[in-house]
């Protein structure tokens, strides 16, 4: 079967690689129907990598697929059915396990990242980490139930009221599902910050009230006209914009840091947080917010088909690869 596998030192390779096989009980051996190209791909692929990944793994961790077989084990799963996957697999058994915090795990492993992932035409994956989704859902979409798993832990925790004002900062397919989670939840004005006017016009069409370049425009001078006192929540989606988001949230809001970037380091006044009664999220992958990402899906609440710029054959990963770096394409899929 063609496979794209990481090599190291950013080369991903395509090759022929052998079809595996289900070696234990609860193995299940899924026929890849699609699968999107991540931020977090495009990280691992960076020289020096902005994120690790095992070498000679096959990579991609969002990628939905039909079951062809089960082993002995598998209880809950048939021939046939359509799942989505959620690729961090949990030890189930350490202390973060067993308090519910299993995005915590002390020895999580992750398909696509250190294991065999998606982006090729079969994959072996334990059935734990399945999720049945209806056949109706086309699988270009059902590759949205990763990422939008993660955005979803994270809405859970701002409980977003009707009429309530939010500031998105970054347009990228994360901050996108945001908007549209926060339109869906009944926001009443959406504010979106974002610097390239590509991403800018996806960012309208997900459901915000307001768009702003904070190169072109002052950021804070706008949010405080649309909100007279700031946005009840922010959400940083890039990862590097803790004290901007700082400026515009009102006294007794929410800020919620969800994108990751090791690097960053924002320079904060500690007694801001205090003096005005901000609540501080933070936010890592999903947390059994799969059952739930799937009956939203199925819904079709969202409006995820505007998401998807590009789809490409499998062969053709690289061209996908190169307009995520380029930052010309929000959401790419790749059917094998």
């Amino acid at each position: 079967m063609l496979a794209a596998v990481f090599e190291g030192e950013g080369k991903l390779n395509l090759k022929e690689v052998p079809i595996p096989e289900i070696k234990k009980l609860d193995d299940v051996l899924l026929q890849v129907e699609a699968a999107s190209i991540c931020g977090t791909d495009i990280h691992i692929l960076e020289v020096p990598p902005g994120h690790p990944a095992n070498k000679g793994v096959i990579l991609g961790h969002e990628y939905t697929g039909k079951i062809l077989e089960i082993g002995d084990g598998v209880k809950d799963f048939k021939k046939g059915d359509r799942v989505v996957i959620d690729p961090n697999i949990t030890c189930g058994s350490c202390i973060y396990c067993k308090i519910g915090l299993s995005n915590m795990c002390e020895r999580m492993t992750t398909l696509g990242i250190f294991i065999n992932g998606g982006f090729t035409e079969y994959n072996v994956a334990p059935a734990k980490a399945l999720h049945k989704i209806s056949p109706d859902v086309p699988p270009e979409l059902a590759v949205f139930a990763e990422p939008l798993s993660c955005v979803i832990n994270a809405t859970q925790k701002l409980k977003v009221q009707p009429g309530e004002s939010v500031v998105v900062l970054g347009a990228g397919p994360i901050g996108l599902l945001f908007t549209q989670m926060f339109k869906a939840s009944g926001a009443g004005k959406i504010i979106v910050s974002e610097v390239s006017e590509y991403r800018s016009k996806y960012a309208k069409q997900s459901g915000a009230t307001t768009v702003v370049n904070p190169l072109k425009e002052n950021l804070e001078k706008v949010v405080k006209k649309e909100t007279v006192i700031g946005a009840d929540i922010v959400v940083d989606a890039v990862g590097t914009l803790f004290k901007e988001a700082m400026k515009i949230v009102r006294r007794g809001g929410h800020i919620l840091l969800f994108g990751q970037n090791y690097k960053a380091k924002a320079e904060i006044t500690q007694n801001d947080i205090t003096r005005n009664e901000l609540t501080i999220f933070g936010n890592y992958i999903a947390n059994f917010t799969f059952p739930l990402t799937v009956k939203i899906i199925e819904s079709k609440i969202l409006n995820l088909e505007k998401l998807i710029t590009h789809r490409f054959p499998l062969k053709d990963i690289h061209k996908g690869i190169e307009a995520m770096r380029k930052q010309r394409a929000i959401k790419v899929v790749l059917i094998p």
